[in-house]
């Protein structure tokens, strides 16, 4: 991966500053009405837009109002509500799968707490964070392909991994990081995307270092 010139320390402040004006109170494009509906939403957004997950949960979450009814659905009829939305047949298994271990460990109650939403299937750290930060506005960061994208063409990271650009902008950033989440997505889909980049719409064109389209190894 090509690496760009990183951002000085006065840069990273004003980029922050900057986002955080920007984007105060942003909160995710997700159409959820409780905690578990959060965790589907976010489940089926990995590598699908937010737009078509939005068209998928209304008939979804009508069907499978909670873990109980999620946990006893058949397998196809899942994989059939989900079928327009990428890797349908594998989020189908972990919902399913999720909704079981839901059942059987937490009561019905999806657990509100890091450490054991990584434990449901098919919830990483990413997705762990992102519920954490939307639902209880935790000082978390969660690096999505938008958030690296932004991060390294700014230079605020040289990272290959999402993992690792994650740390990197929560030792930088220090606070106010689920703001500066949301605002580097919403950045990052609506401006600085990845073909043909809104750079007269840009507010930070200034610390731009590359256009190059960024992707995690």
């Amino acid at each position: 991966m090509k690496k760009v010139k990183k951002a000085t320390k006065e840069e990273i402040e004003e980029i922050k500053k900057r986002f955080i004006e920007r984007y105060s109170g942003a909160v995710t494009e997700l159409h959820y009405k409780n905690l578990y509906e959060l965790l589907v939403a976010v489940a089926l957004s990995a590598q699908c837009t937010d737009k078509r997950v939005n068209l998928i949960t209304p008939e979804f979450f009508k069907r499978f109002p909670s873990p109980k009814e999620l946990a006893a659905a058949p397998l196809e009829e899942i994989k059939e509500l989900i079928r327009t939305c990428s890797f349908f047949n594998n989020k189908a298994k972990n919902l399913k799968a999720m909704a079981k271990k839901v059942m059987q460990d937490y009561n019905g109650e999806i657990p509100l707490d890091e450490k054991e939403l990584v434990k449901l299937p098919g919830v990483g750290q990413k997705t762990a964070h992102v519920i954490m930060i939307e639902y209880t506005g935790a000082n978390l960061m969660a690096v999505d392909t938008h958030v690296f994208r932004v991060s390294h063409r700014l230079g605020l990271s040289q990272d290959e991994t999402a993992i690792k650009t994650e740390e990197t902008l929560t030792k930088i950033f220090k606070d106010n990081l689920q703001t500066l989440h949301q605002a580097m997505v919403l950045f990052g889909r609506y401006i600085c995307t990845a073909k043909n980049p809104k750079c007269d719409q840009c507010f930070l064109t200034e610390f731009c270092k590359s256009k190059e389209n960024f992707k995690p190894r």
